[in-house]
């Protein structure tokens, strides 16, 4: 049946909900290697009416997606704390 709704197209996905910190949106998007997950996340914040973007990634890999889920907000969080809105 998934190779039919991979052609035919199924229910799409349903994004992740976003983490909310400091005003800060953190996306995590753990990306698939071949040895594991590398931390990946994209970070989001709305600046005077427009969203500021900016993609976090890291060389760090982890074992599972959950795991590099978790790991990724960590670091965003982090990263939020030393950069702020000069993030953008």
């Amino acid at each position: 049946m998934s190779l039919f709704k991979k052609l035919f197209g199924g229910a799409a996905a349903k994004p992740p909900e976003p983490v909310v910190y400091k005003d800060f949106r953190i996306f995590p998007e753990p990306v698939k290697e071949i040895d594991g997950y590398r931390i990946s996340a994209r970070i989001e914040k709305e600046v005077g009416g427009v969203i500021k973007t900016h993609d976090l990634i890291r060389a760090d890999m982890l074992h599972t997606a959950e795991q590099t889920s978790d790991a990724a907000v960590f670091k965003a969080k982090s990263l939020i704390d030393q950069m702020g809105d000069d993030l953008f």
